[in-house]
């Protein structure tokens, strides 16, 4: 292969990349999120600086189901995010995530810094309850539920679309040869050409189990705030840095020689 050969590959391995060229597009995608209080010094201790936390120690535990992805093809996942402020801006901060499908993993810890693990979520309709559950190496470590489309959300789709354009940061940790993290950034991501199908509201309850290789239980549920379960249509496009701490780091050591 010529120069520009390699360079014109997607990802790892040349022989068969693990996922194509961006960006993805996904279709029907179906989310349950259960918003709760915690602990505010649990959040403060998870959210990496410059993020903040906001006022209210609240913590979205969300399942997504994706029976369409460009390039990943079908898959489920399930993790927490974080509501948190960056720079004064209201962001969503994603602490944990857990999913099925191999090249899904791959992109997003080598593209966005998504912070996926391999696990076995599902998210799926039981009699008249929407039910999420979470499996890790054979062991349940989480389950959501939520009376099944109790109250509609007329209109014309701006609350699901404004919750889903919310950004997204991943904090991206990937090291060198060296050992050493060689990118260990803040990233951001917006995502694009939404399109909302449907929106429900409903009463919801969350149970974490504690789990050393899938801590989402880290964040105990305090109180149960409610369910939301929408499915649309969007778009992932490409992020953006929006913190360097390796350049911090390097910028710090810098004025520190200067000064000596």
């Amino acid at each position: 292969m010529r120069r520009e050969d390699v360079l014109r590959l997607p990802s790892m391995p040349a022989a068969g990349p693990s996922y194509p060229a961006g960006p993805y597009r996904f279709v029907n995608r179906e989310f349950l999120v259960i918003t709760y209080e915690t602990d505010p010094d649990l959040i403060r201790a998870g959210l990496p600086e410059p993020l903040e936390p906001i006022d209210q120690p609240i913590v979205h535990y969300e399942w997504i189901k994706m029976p369409d992805s460009s390039g990943f093809g079908s898959y489920t996942e399930s993790g927490l995010v974080i509501p948190a402020r960056l720079n004064g801006e209201e962001v969503n901060f994603v602490s944990q995530m857990y999913l099925d499908d191999d090249p899904p993993i791959a992109a997003g810890r080598e593209i966005w810094g998504f912070p996926k693990k391999y696990a076995h979520p599902k998210l799926e309709i039981v009699k008249d309850t929407l039910t999420g559950t979470l499996e890790y190496a054979g062991q349940l470590v989480a389950m959501g539920t939520m009376g099944y489309k109790h109250e509609s959300m007329a209109g014309n789709g701006d609350l699901t679309r404004a919750t889903l354009s919310k950004t997204q940061i991943n904090l991206k940790m990937i090291p060198g040869v060296d050992g050493r993290l060689e990118v260990c950034q803040l990233v951001a991501i917006n995502l694009t050409d939404i399109v909302p199908k449907g929106s429900w509201m409903g009463p919801g309850r969350l149970h974490l189990v504690p789990h050393v290789n899938a801590p989402v239980a880290d964040f105990p549920v305090r109180r149960c705030l409610g369910a939301h379960h929408y499915i649309a249509d969007l778009t992932l496009p490409f992020g953006r840095v929006v913190h360097d701490y390796v350049k911090e780091a390097e910028a710090a050591a810098m004025t520190g020689l200067a000064a000596e």
